[in-house]
């Protein structure tokens, strides 16, 4: 039988990667805004899209509609965003951001930005930006799927 070196099983590692580099920023917006990963998620899509329904957020983060329902609820409790009944489907509403909502996404930016610089700090820029448009391929819809 042949051996099976499950650190070098690309899922494995790309999972292990995720997890080791999320969990440093995800104590920065659980310490400062109790909030969790789907919640600075939707924040962050609202705040660099504008307003948002919250299927078009669910698409762009690949994000379950009840997970994201819970996300808004909170962050609306919290009036970092605001909700608004959709003039042209009743049934939807269009999510934006408060002006507190803004400040958030503002100061959580900054720290983003330099975990951003930190995390790459032993690559090189040419490095940095292989592994970006590597990982920008392994999440395209168009990437080969095993069946």
């Amino acid at each position: 039988m042949s051996q099976f070196n499950v650190n070098e099983f690309m899922p494995y590692l790309l999972y292990q990667a995720a997890e080791a580099s999320g969990l440093e920023f995800q104590e920065v917006y659980k310490r400062r805004y109790g909030m969790l990963r789907t919640e600075w998620r939707v924040l962050f899509h609202l705040g660099g899209n504008g307003a948002m329904t919250a299927s078009q957020i669910g698409a762009l983060a690949n994000l379950h509609k009840t997970k994201i329902s819970r996300a808004v609820q909170k962050l609306s409790d919290r009036r970092f965003l605001i909700r608004r009944r959709d003039t042209s489907d009743r049934r939807s509403e269009q999510l934006s951001l408060t002006p507190a909502g803004q400040a958030v996404y503002a100061d959580l930016i900054q720290v983003a930005q330099s975990y951003d610089q930190v995390l790459l700090s032993d690559l090189t820029p040419h490095e940095a930006q292989v592994l970006r448009r590597t990982l920008h391929k392994l999440c395209s819809k168009d990437m080969p799927r095993f069946t």
